[in-house]
C-alpha cells in the first residue's frame, strides 16, 4: 500500500537550485575550471609550506639561474630511485655573458618534509619545515631565479596569494556595495532612484584603468605592501560596484511587485529589512554568475597595477609585479622564463571565465523547465 501511495504521489520535487546544479555538473569544462582554481587557492592557502624558499630568499651569484631539470640518471649511468638535482655555478664566455654550467660530480636528492627558513603557516602556525627541497649548497629552481636569484617557483606560489585575493575579497566588497545600493534604488523609486543611478552613470563614464592611475596617485608614496594590498582593494571596489548597481536596481523593479513584497510591505515591515531579507536573495543566481565573471577583471586589475609599478612592490611578490622584468624585451630573449607568471595569470583568467559561463548557463532561466536527460 506504502508502495502504491509513492507511486501516486510521483517522483519526487527538485528545487531550481538543484536543476541548475545538476546542469552544472554536465558542463564538464567548467567544472574542470573549477577544480583548477580550488587546487590554485588550496596552494595560495599553503603557500609557506608548499614553496621550497621564502619569496624574498635570493642568491645574487645565482642570478636568472635557468630551469633546472629533475634526474634520474646520473652522469655515470646510475638509476636513482629519488629525483635529484645538480649544483649550478656559472662562468664567462667571450663576449663577458654569465653561462651556467652544472657540478655533476655529486647530485642533491629532492627531500620531503625538508628544513627550511621559519614561517607561520596560515599566518599564526609557526614553523619550520616546507614540502620539499635540497640540502645547501645546491639551490631548486624549478622554473628558474629572477634578476636577484630568488626562486621564481616560490614566488609565484607567494604571488597567487595576492592576486588571487584581491580579486576574491576586492569583488566581495564591491559586489555587496553595488546590491545594496541598486536595492535602494530600485525599492524606493523616485527622487533615490534618479540621484543614485545618476550617481552610477558618472562612475560608469569614467575609464576604468585611467580612473585606478588616478586614485592611486591620490594615496601617498610611502605605504607598507600590506596596505597597498588594502588600497588596490578599495580602489577595485570602487570601480566595480556602479555597474552592478544598474542590473540590481533593474531586477529590483521586478521583484518588488511580486506578492510576497506586497504582503511584506502590508504588514508594515523595515524597508531595509524587505530588501535584505525578500528582495536581494532573489537576485543572488544572476549575483553569483556576475561574480565569477568579474574576478579576471580584479586580477587583471591588480596585475596591470604592479606591472607598472604602483602596485604591490618589491620584495614581496604579485603575479604583477613578477612580470614587471618581462617589460625589457632583451631579458625575455636571454631569460623567456620570466614569462611564466603571466601563464598563471591567463590560465586562472580563462578557468574563471569557463566557470562563469557554466554558471551562467546552469542558472538560465530559460532552462529552469528543460527535461532532465
Amino acid at each position: 500500500m506504502s508502495q502504491n501511495m509513492q507511486n501516486e504521489s510521483g517522483p519526487p520535487s527538485v528545487s531550481q537550485t538543484g536543476m541548475a546544479l545538476r546542469r552544472l555538473r554536465r558542463h564538464k569544462l567548467a567544472i574542470f575550471s573549477l577544480w583548477v582554481l580550488a587546487f590554485f587557492y588550496a596552494v595560495a592557502l599553503f603557500a609557506d609550506f608548499v614553496a621550497p624558499y621564502s619569496f624574498d630568499d635570493e642568491r645574487r651569484e645565482l642570478s636568472y639561474c635557468p630551469l633546472m631539470r629533475l634526474n634520474f640518471v646520473d652522469e655515470s649511468g646510475n638509476l636513482h630511485l629519488r629525483p635529484f638535482v645538480y649544483r649550478y655555478s656559472y662562468t664567462f664566455d667571450e663576449y663577458y655573458n654569465r653561462v651556467y654550467v652544472q657540478d655533476s660530480t655529486r647530485p642533491f636528492p629532492l627531500k620531503f618534509f625538508v628544513h627550511g627558513a621559519e614561517h607561520r603557516l596560515l599566518g599564526f602556525i609557526p614553523m619550520n619545515t616546507r614540502l620539499f627541497g635540497v640540502d645547501e649548497p645546491a639551490r631548486l629552481y624549478l622554473l628558474g631565479a629572477d634578476y636577484r636569484g630568488r626562486d621564481l617557483f616560490s614566488r609565484i606560489l607567494y604571488g597567487s596569494r595576492v592576486s588571487l585575493s584581491i580579486g576574491f575579497v576586492g569583488v566581495i566588497v564591491s559586489f555587496f556595495v553595488g546590491m545594496i545600493v541598486g536595492g535602494i534604488s530600485g525599492f524606493f523609486g523616485g527622487r533615490t532612484d534618479n540621484a543614485l543611478m545618476r550617481l552610477c552613470e558618472m562612475v560608469m563614464m569614467i575609464p576604468g584603468f585611467y580612473l585606478m592611475l588616478a586614485l592611486r596617485a591620490a594615496f601617498p608614496p610611502g605605504l607598507s605592501s600590506i596596505e597597498v594590498y588594502f588600497m588596490i582593494v578599495l580602489i577595485m571596489s570602487f570601480i566595480g560596484w556602479a555597474g552592478l548597481a544598474r542590473v540590481i536596481r533593474g531586477m529590483v523593479l521586478s521583484i518588488r511587485e511580486k506578492e510576497f513584497v506586497t504582503a511584506a510591505i502590508s504588514s508594515g515591515e523595515n524597508s531595509l529589512r524587505i530588501i535584505l531579507r525578500y528582495i536581494l536573495p532573489n537576485t543572488l543566481s544572476y549575483v553569483i554568475v556576475a561574480v565569477t565573471l568579474s574576478i579576471p577583471a580584479y586580477i587583471l586589475g591588480e596585475s596591470a597595477l604592479s606591472l607598472i609599478g604602483v602596485g604591490i612592490q618589491e620584495p614581496y611578490a604579485s603575479w604583477g609585479n613578477l612580470l614587471s622584468e618581462a617589460m625589457n624585451i632583451s631579458e625575455i630573449r636571454f631569460h623567456p622564463w620570466i614569462l611564466i607568471p603571466g601563464m598563471f595569470i591567463f590560465i586562472a583568467v580563462m578557468a574563471f571565465n569557463f566557470l562563469g559561463d557554466g554558471l551562467r548557463d546552469a542558472f538560465d532561466p530559460r532552462l529552469a523547465f528543460e527535461g532532465e536527460k
